[in-house]
């Protein structure tokens, strides 16, 4: 029923989240295309740290594009700078299909990265602008519905194609994204601080239809009025303890949601697959992974504003941190030769697909809900620019850490390392997280910022005045 009331904001949710089912294609990529590269009669000789590097350079270079991205988005409006995201995903595909050596893959994963950084930065933004509070959450987890597409598409396509075909089906995703997206309205809180008010409510009409009232474009009016009241600085993520309330927060379910393995497992699954003979081959367990990531990102994106966003990150830090230990405990088991892992092959089957939907069902997609909807407009690009930065730097680490300690230490230390640190995350969770379900921008920011009195504090001719800031 909700669905069919609200449509056209589906509709502009489904057509800007093609960007993030691009993004899926660059992380999937990996799992079928490393065991072709490593192979002996591979197209383009690769070792095993170079392949590494492969998997890891895309997301490392995803931290150079948010400070831009966020720049852009407060100038040209989020619409504008999500569709720049597919000029790099274009070219680095472009790159792949002529690659005859290393290093143009190398460069192709750069490129690709710098889009990949865009797309996460102004999604989560443009998302969290257009929706309306009742189904915020659902579509802000459309961001992982789609990108969790994307990588299924890798796991399904990838193994029975080449490495040009496979490009050829991945270099479609952003040129349909740019085709439809094209035609979707701009944000209405960009029009907002634009000054363009009439814009703004031709926009809202656009995504509403016959659900638009006036009084929410009142009520958005007034918020931006009040958070646009001071110009943002950099250093006021800091300062004002809000800001640093919500950072502090974010970037806690962020390091949860890549330190309990998701990227490593994700990047390497058909090896992981391989390494663990557990019955199904590598292939195809790897289509069961994608299939069960893709479901459990749709059920949640259905569950997040029914059960909240905090009940769900709970459930899925638990779930991860069992998992995470129960399969090192089976590697280890297997590296120590025991006598006792030939009856249990079946594990990485069934608890890899546990594992995986206990990750899709809160850490996969709830914290891009919270990272819409958590800071005041003036603050929202900067902020998100911090947080996508932070994200980048954690995956690249997890990805290209997965690698060596798998290859010097074993599978088992870094499985046992990511679930202690997922049991870590259900404890952060649990004491500083509050529930946003349902809440409007402004009730969720004067849950943060309430203790926040006079944020800045400014010289003027010789004296301090101080201004107060209205976050209600």
């Amino acid at each position: 029923m909700c669905i069919r009331r609200k449509w056209r904001e589906y509709v502009a949710a489904l057509s800007a989240t093609l960007i993030t089912a691009a993004a899926g294609t660059t992380v999937g990529w990996t799992s079928p295309t490393l065991p072709i590269l490593l192979s002996k009669d591979s197209p383009i000789q690769t070792t095993a740290d170079q392949s590494s590097w492969i998997a890891s350079l895309m997301i490392l270079f995803s931290a150079v594009s948010p400070i831009p991205a966020s720049y852009l988005a407060d100038r040209i409006g989020t619409k504008k700078t999500l569709l720049l995201a597919a000029i790099p995903y274009i070219i680095g595909w472009i790159l792949v299909m002529l690659a005859a050596n290393v290093p143009t893959i190398y460069a192709a994963r750069l490129i690709s990265g710098i889009g990949y950084g865009i797309a996460y930065t102004a999604a989560p933004m443009y998302l969290g602008e257009i929706a309306s509070n009742e189904v915020r959450g659902a579509m802000a987890t459309l961001i992982t519905v789609m990108s969790k597409f994307g990588i299924l598409s890798q796991y399904c396509i990838g193994p029975y194609v080449s490495m040009l075909g496979l490009a050829s089906f991945n270099i479609a995703i952003p040129i349909l994204f740019v085709v439809t997206f094209s035609a979707m309205p701009e944000s209405p809180y960009y029009f907002l601080k634009s000054g363009q008010a009439n814009e703004a409510e031709q926009s809202l009409k656009k995504l509403r239809g016959k659900q638009y009232m006036r009084e929410e474009l009142d009520s958005m009016t007034h918020l931006v009025n009040e958070n646009m009241k001071e110009k943002s600085r950099w250093k006021d993520l800091y300062y004002v303890g809000g800001n640093k309330k919500g950072l502090i927060i974010l970037m806690g379910i962020y390091f949860t949601q890549q330190f309990c393995g998701s990227t490593a497992i994700i990047s390497y699954a058909q090896q992981i697959f391989g390494a663990a003979e557990g019955g199904l081959g590598a292939k195809e367990s790897c289509i069961l992974f994608g299939t069960v990531q893709l479901l459990t990102s749709a059920i949640s994106s259905q569950l997040v504003d029914r059960l909240g966003r905090k009940p769900l990150l709970l459930v899925s830090s638990c779930g991860v941190g069992l998992a995470n230990i129960i399969i090192g405990a089976y590697f280890f088991m297997k590296y120590e030769n025991s006598e006792y892992v030939v009856g249990l092959k079946f594990i990485p089957i069934v608890v890899i697909p546990i594992f995986i939907f206990s990750y899709t069902i809160g850490l996969a997609t709830v914290p891009f809900a919270i990272t819409s909807e958590i800071f005041p407009t003036n603050i929202k690009s900067k902020a998100t620019c911090v947080i996508q930065i932070f994200v980048a730097l954690m995956t690249f680490a997890v990805t290209k850490l997965f690698q060596v300690i798998a290859d010097n230490l074993g599978n088992y230390v870094a499985f046992w390392c990511f679930g202690a640190l997922s049991v870590g995350g259900v404890i952060f969770i649990l004491i500083l997280l509050p529930e946003t379900k349902g809440q409007s921008f402004a009730a969720i920011q004067e849950k943060l910022y309430s203790s926040d009195r006079v944020v800045y504090e400014k010289r003027h001719n010789k004296s301090n005045v101080r201004l107060g800031l209205s976050y209600a």
